[in-house]
Formats: structure tokens, sequence, C-alpha cells
């Protein structure tokens, strides 16, 4: 067993630790949501925030925890994750050498998965982890469930420092003149039953008052009258717990000054108990002028930066308190597009100032209760309170798209970004926080494949969409163990003559349940997986063994076409895993030819130019796949090594009875011969179509006309190739090639 390492400043965290007033007997009930949520979100039997002391840790909140538990710092999987800044994720402890003999996972618990994120405090010290843990492996955790758990962990460490602020508050009271007469900040101290023992000057002086005219004065009359019944059940909460632990004070209070004058009211409560009576205190704001601008007690860390908006933390606690309130919300999320392109062509200050120049517009045009909140990179969300109708949400979704996509003049330059948005509301999709704000992030999804200035009300068909993705990459795990996928072969043909020139591999998986599934029913969570890299070598080792066994059984010039995902640009050195396959096989450079799509290019720009051009200068030929179907192809063909264009289906399709789509193939066909390139017509079905695409001067083809994809075995069989074909094993599907 390896023991976590001490922090070099482990002494600072154990100071920040201590201010918050926590120990193993004494939990934290404002987390207990956030445990629950976890354990619900991603199906685990244990969740919980796990402190880390110097030599021992302890729950500050626990879902699922039965029986006695090593809390041991030294056997803390915990104590572990607090050391790095990402979520921790151990698939399977038994195979992890840091905890495959730690007593968590040989005895009673049983723990096999783990997935911890670090709590930090407000100054960066470590302080915990909220964790999930199951009793079976689990390599299914993706990537965006670890975003997932961080967001949960900011709600977590959101509620920690409400604690640490309370517990500050307790530490530093003293008497009341020393604690608070010399205070900028307006205080209130009362009783239990809401009675004003007294107040200073800064908390006189905000509601017009002399500070002798405060004492006995009901502290519900410096409140709007139709506030006063709410806030006095507040205090009668507070009075009966003892604690301010998961107290929501209502927003939109409205305070009043003694000359009948009102103004935006922040509250934030403190209590603590003194000669055996708990007394409390209120620290008030004037929030005129700042709305939306952050946490009501000025807590900058729910204050975004750049924009002056609120954080994704933030939105998450208002729609928490909104939602508790009357259980009624829309939340719109929005994506910018084209951000990225001002960054690299004008520089990031440019940048900057769209983002900013975004949320002064958001915030125009939002309702004076709605939140404005910016919640990461290039998205921005708005929480509207009380909205519960699909059309008068998406009225305001298409406002604020309209606005944002105005042309604005920055630093000389006239500058346009797009948006897209996607919205959910409450209850009519979800009753809590983190589902509600989860389905607008999905139907954003859902609405930028739409295509830019898009707007998409969430369905559930989107959740269960997302619920089948995850499956599959429980699926997908298993099919790479065991060998499921196979390479099936379509012809490609030379028009001229109709001889066989060669194949492209396509991928299928050989599902135990429902059989022989094609690309469409798995490629997308395949390709959008961790798994991708690993899938694509295997494809790429296994297609180069089959062409070379088929050059060397008579068809000596034969060429294999394999797609590329993009992820395999990303993983290891594509070129190093190219020359090894062909090395390994025998197979010249010219008789591989790599298939790239137009979002490949675009998602990696320049490390897939590089890529490309190393892999050109070894002779292996570079495709571009459905070629006139996305946007930047023209540039494309400049800047990028290619040697054919692939002529897209679509096009192909139309090509006899459409003018139109015959003009394209003509255009494309010149454009190739322009720029030195062969040309293949994908989708070709008729001889009608053959024989245009042959007089227009294209020079091979692929489609069901010539054969439809088959296993390697039958291509053989119908092309008269004499040797057998290879067969992939599970142990070759396992090792990524």
């Amino acid at each position: 067993m390896r023991c976590p390492p001490v922090l070099e400043t482990e002494q600072e965290r154990l100071k920040a630790l201590s201010k918050y007033g926590l120990r193993g007997e004494r939990p934290l009930p404002s987390l207990d949501p956030v445990v629950r949520i976890a354990a619900r979100m991603f199906n685990m039997p244990v969740a919980a925030v796990n402190m880390i002391g110097s030599d021992h840790v302890f729950f500050a909140a626990s879902t699922g925890v039965d029986g006695d538990v090593d809390m041991r710092r030294d056997a803390s999987f915990c104590a572990h994750a607090i050391t790095q800044d990402e979520v921790m994720v151990v698939p399977d402890a038994t195979e992890d050498v840091r905890f495959h003999d730690n007593p968590l996972v040989t005895g009673s618990i049983g723990l096999r998965f783990y997935a911890g994120a670090p709590l930090r405090s407000p100054d960066g010290h470590a302080l915990g982890a909220l964790c999930i843990i199951d009793k079976r492996p689990r390599h299914d955790f993706s990537l965006e469930d670890q975003t997932r758990l961080r967001e949960l962990a900011k709600m977590a460490a959101d509620r920690l420092e409400l604690r640490r602020i309370e517990m500050s508050a307790e530490q530093a009271k003293g008497s009341f003149e020393e604690y608070a007469q010399r205070s900028p900040t307006a205080v209130v101290w009362f009783n239990e039953d809401g009675v004003v023992l007294a107040w200073n000057d800064a908390a006189a002086a905000l509601h017009g008052y002399r500070v002798d005219e405060g004492s006995g004065r009901p502290f519900e009359t410096l409140v709007r009258a139709e506030h006063r019944a709410s806030l006095h059940a507040l205090i009668a909460r507070v009075a009966a717990a003892g604690s301010v632990d998961g107290l929501s004070v209502p927003e939109g209070i409205h305070g009043v000054r003694k000359d009948g004058s009102e103004f935006p009211l922040g509250l934030s409560f403190f209590c603590w108990r003194e000669n055996g009576h708990l007394m409390l205190n209120a620290h008030l704001h004037d929030m005129s002028g700042t709305r939306r601008q952050g946490d009501e007690r000025g807590d900058t860390s729910h204050t975004d930066a750049l924009t002056g908006l609120a954080t994704r933390a933030q939105l998450y606690r208002r729609t928490e308190d909104t939602l508790a309130r009357d259980g009624k919300a829309a939340v719109l999320m929005m994506d910018l597009g084209g951000l990225k392109d001002i960054n690299d062509t004008l520089g990031h200050e440019v940048g900057d100032a769209v983002l900013r120049e975004t949320a002064r517009r958001l915030e125009h045009i939002a309702p004076p209760e709605a939140t404005v909140a910016r919640i990461g990179g290039d998205e921005f969300a708005l929480l509207l309170p009380g909205v519960t109708d699909p059309g008068t949400a998406s009225v305001c979704a298409r406002k604020a798209i309209a606005r944002i996509t105005e042309p604005v003049l920055l630093h000389g330059h006239h500058v346009r970004v797009g948006a897209s948005c996607g919205l959910a509301l409450a209850p009519m999709h979800a009753q809590e926080a983190l589902e509600l704000i989860g389905d607008a992030d999905l139907a954003l999804f859902q609405a930028k494949r739409h295509g830019r200035g898009q707007t998409f009300v969430f369905v559930q068909a989107l959740r269960m969409e997302a619920m089948a993705r995850r499956l599959y990459a429980i699926e997908l795990h298993r099919a790479v163990d065991e060998g499921e996928f196979v390479l099936y072969y379509q012809p490609q043909i030379r028009l001229s003559d109709g001889a066989l020139v060669g194949a492209e591999a396509l991928i299928r998986w050989r599902h135990p349940q429902r059989g022989l599934l094609s690309p469409a029913a798995f490629l997308p969570a395949l390709a959008g997986g961790p798994l991708a890299a690993v899938v694509g070598f295997w494809v790429l080792d296994e297609a180069c063994a089959q062409a070379a066994l088929w050059r060397r059984s008579g068809a000596p010039d034969f060429r294999i076409g394999i797609n590329l995902f993009g992820a395999q640009f990303r993983v290891d050195d594509l070129v190093t895993q190219v020359t090894q396959a062909l090395r390994r096989h025998g197979l010249p450079p010219e008789a591989l030819e790599l298939e790239v799509t137009e979002d490949i290019v675009l998602d990696h720009d320049e490390l897939v130019l590089d890529t490309l051009q190393r892999l050109r200068a070894l002779g292996v030929g570079i495709a571009f796949d459905d070629f006139g179907t996305g946007y930047a192809s023209l540039s494309l063909l400049k800047s990028y090594p290619l040697s054919r264009i692939k002529i897209d289906r679509s096009f192909v399709q139309g090509l006899v009875d459409s003018e139109r789509d015959a003009s394209v193939v003509r255009a494309i066909l010149d454009m190739a011969r322009g720029f030195g390139l062969d040309t293949i017509a994908e989708g070709i079905e008729t001889a009608a179509q053959h024989r245009r695409l042959k007089d227009s001067g294209c020079e091979e083809g692929q489609g069901y006309l010539f054969g439809r994809p088959v296993a390697a075995q039958d291509f053989a069989a119908a092309f008269g190739i004499g040797a057998p074909s290879r067969k992939a094993s599970s142990a070759q599907v396992g090792a990524g090639g």
C-alpha cells in the first residue's frame, strides 16, 4: 500500500481546515444534498465529502456508508486525491499499484472503483474531496462524468465556504461594540425572537436612522411588508435549529428606509450560543447597481473576474434557491461560436473584449429578476425565475442570440460571433438544480448539432440518448476486451476499365446480443470516447495486415483506405504508429491511404497539418473524405498535403437527375485537376452514375454497384484473391495494434 504524500504546505493546509470547525462528530448537514445527488447521478452506492486531517480523515457528509471504515489518512484514497488538481479516477483498485493491497480494498468494504474531486479553500489549500465509490470496477467513467463531479465539488466547496464564514463570525465575536461598531459592513444584532438588540453606524445609515433608534425594533420592519412573514419564518427556523447550516435566504428582498424609500437588500445570517442563549446577527448590503454581481455576501469567488457575472457555482446556488422557493424556472445555456478564431487571429485581448461585451448585452436584455452567469470559456447562462412556458423561454433565447450576434467594433475591428442556445424548464423537465442545468446542457449540445444560431428546448429523448451513450461506453470497453470489432471491406474500382484498385476498411461491431452493428449505431460514441485511439490503431494494424496478405496473394497493387479518428492525432505519435504498421506487415507506403474529414482538420488545425505533412512525406496517401459537405474545403485544398478527394455520396446520388448536383461534381473534378489531386466518387449505385462520372473525368469509384462492404473472406472470394483472410483476435483488439 502506498501512503499518500504529505503536501509541502501541510501546516498551512491544516490551519485552513481548522477554520471550518468540522470534526468527525460534527458533520455539515448542508452537504447532505450534494452527496445524495452524486450517488444518484452516477448510480453509485457510496458518496461522501471526506476531510483530510493530519493523521485521520472524517466525513463532513456521506451516504451509503455502512459499518466500520478505516479512517486512517494512510489508507485514504481521498488523501491521494487532494494532491492533484484534476479528478482522481481509479477504475479498478485491485489493478492499481497504489491501492491493490489497501485495507479498504482487501477488507470488508471491498472498494473497487473510486473517483474523487479535490475541495479547496478560497486561498487554494486542499481540504478534502468529494468522492464516489463502488464495490465493482467501473471503466466507463468518462471525461463528461469527471466534469460533472467537478461541478458538484464546486457546490460542496461553496457550502463549506458558508461554514467558514459562520465560524469566522463565531470565533471573532466578542462584544457587539468590539465586533461591529467599527465595521464598514452594516451589521444588526438581534435575538431569536427577531428583536433588534443593537446595530452599528453602517446599518443605521443604510436604513436612514440614528444609531439609538435601532434597539427594540422588530428586525422584520427593515424589509418591505410583503417579505416580512417569510423573514420572520426564516428567523424562527434558525432559532429552532440553532444553526444556519443549509439556510437559503430568499432573493428579491427589498429593504425599507425610514423615509419609506426601498432598495434591493442582500442578507447574510450568523448565529452562536452565548451564556446558553442563541444570538444572531445579520450583515446587510445595498444591492443597488450590483445586480448579478456575484454572491450577496460580497464573496468575489462567486463573481467572474473577466465579466463581473455570476460564476457556474453561483448559478447552481441561485437555481437551487429559486427551485426551493416555488419550483418554477427556466435555464438557458448559450455557447459562442467563432471565439477561437478571434483569439487566434486578433488576439486574446480582443477575445476578452468580446466576452465582456457579450456579458453586457445579456445583462441588458435579461429581466430584472434574472441571473446572468458566465459558466466557463465561451459559455454563458441565464436563469429566469418563474418562467415555465417553453414559448416564453424560447423568445428570450432568440432575443439573446440576436443581440449577441450583432457586430461590434473592437480595437479597430468589426467583430461578429455566433451563438447557440439550449433551454430547460422546471418543473416540466426537472425539479432539482443540477438536473435542470444538465438538461439545458444537453439541449445546447443538440442546438449546436443543428447549426450555429439555433435554439433547442430539452426533450426527454436527449436524456435517453445521453444514457445510451453511457451504456455504449460500458459496452465498448467490453467490445475491445473481447475482440468484438471486425473489419469489412468495400471495393474501390477504376472507372475506365472496372479494375479493382483497392478497398476501404470499414469497422463493424459483432455484438453478442444485437448481432452485426453498422457504424451509425456506435461510431459517434466510439469517436467521442476514450477508446477511439485504441480502436483506431487496431484498425490501422488489422487493415495493413490484410492488405499486405492480399498483395502477396494475387493483387500486387492493392491499396487500402482507412478512416482516422481525431483522437489518433492526440494520443501517441500517429506517424510512428503508421511507420511501425507498414514495417511490421511489409507494406509499402503507397499501398496505404488515410482518410480524414473536415471536422478532424478544423478541431486540431496545426497538429493535424504537421502530422499529415510528415505522413505524406513518407509516401502515404491522404484522402479528404465527404468533400463538398463542409465550410472550409477550398482552403484545405490549398494548405493540406492531400493526394485524393472523395466526392460525397450526396452529390453522386443526384448526379443524373439534378443539374445542380451535376454542376457540383464537375466543379469538384475541375478543382481536383487544378490541384493535381486524384478523385474517387462514393455511393455509386447505378450504371448511369458510373457512366456520367467516367465521362466527366472521375478516376475511381465505390458503391453498391461494385460491391457492398463484406467480410475479408467474402471480399477475397468475390475478386479472386487466392489467400485466406486474417481474422481479428481479442488479443489484437485489446492491444490496440
